[in-house]
């Protein structure tokens, strides 16, 4: 019998919708074994006013009761609850889904305000160290996971690189398994000399067991490509990966390319990065 996983679910008592909580609800419902919930009762300081004016900062025994307790256990779900008061919110929460051997991180993330969609400096830290992928959930997307793009990358030529793709393509062939979803794979090129080897494609599609209808390559940035290609196929779902690269002061370089490819989505994303264990 496979073992019981545990999702870690990110709930900020400041908000009023907690829309990670209640993807966590969704997915998990439709997965056999179902996982066990690790809820993280948090509050992101570089988002949230905490001052002692927010009322909303202030969370007695009903609300974790009618907020987390009964949607978890009418959903048949079991879980274990975490409240966090430290100022490191970013390091919190890597932490404490390392401990509890998270598969997957959910991640609440706002609507945006624009078209040009930016990220917290704290959000990026989460997203750089976590050891399991992070899936960010956006209010309004779609809750199914009966279609799911990758983001490859044919061209890569670093180890690094490599390294990365074949994480991103274990992440999504597992979560079509487990939710008998359709996989398509996704990759942009610049220049027409760059053009994917079609040897290297037809591999691909051998190891992946994709077929090359559901292999999508076009010529464009990255961001236009992968917004263009989830739109067509009514993706639910989008594995993308960014790299650990450290900018001159030894912070994590936000990463130009990720940003861009979550801002341009209206889809829940889940992100792998290199420190990701792939092994389930």
């Amino acid at each position: 019998m496979e073992q019981q996983s545990t999702v870690f679910v990110v709930v900020d008592p400041n908000d009023e919708k907690h829309v990670a909580l209640e993807r966590a609800l969704t997915t998990s419902r439709g997965r056999n074994p179902r996982p066990c919930l690790a809820v993280f009762v948090a509050v992101d300081g570089e988002a949230v006013d905490t001052r002692a004016v927010n009322d909303h900062l202030f969370r007695d025994e009903s609300w974790f009761r009618k907020q987390i307790r009964e949607p978890i256990s009418e959903a048949g779900l079991s879980c274990e609850i975490t409240v966090c008061w430290s100022s490191d919110w970013q390091a919190a929460i890597v932490q404490e889904s390392k401990r509890c051997n998270a598969e997957m991180v959910y991640l609440p993330v706002h609507a945006k305000s624009s078209r040009r969609f930016t990220f917290a400096e704290s959000k990026w830290q989460v997203l750089k160290t976590a050891r399991c992928p992070v899936v960010l959930i956006r209010p309004g997307a779609k809750e199914e996971r009966k279609v799911v793009l990758a983001t490859v990358n044919y061209q890569a030529k670093t180890l690094e690189q490599r390294q990365l793709n074949r994480q991103i393509s274990e992440r999504a062939t597992y979560i079509a398994g487990i939710y008998g979803a359709e996989l398509h794979l996704v990759n942009a090129y610049l220049d027409s000399m760059l053009y994917p080897d079609r040897g290297a494609l037809a591999k691909l599609a051998d190891k992946t067991g994709v077929p090359t209808h559901r292999i999508h390559v076009k010529q464009g940035y990255t961001s236009d490509v992968v917004e263009a290609v989830a739109r067509e196929i009514d993706a639910d779902l989008v594995v993308m990966g960014t790299m650990n690269q450290y900018g001159e002061t030894g912070s994590f370089l936000r990463g130009n390319t990720a940003e861009r490819v979550i801002g341009q989505l209206d889809v829940d994303v889940t992100v792998c990065n290199q420190f990701t264990n792939t092994q389930i």
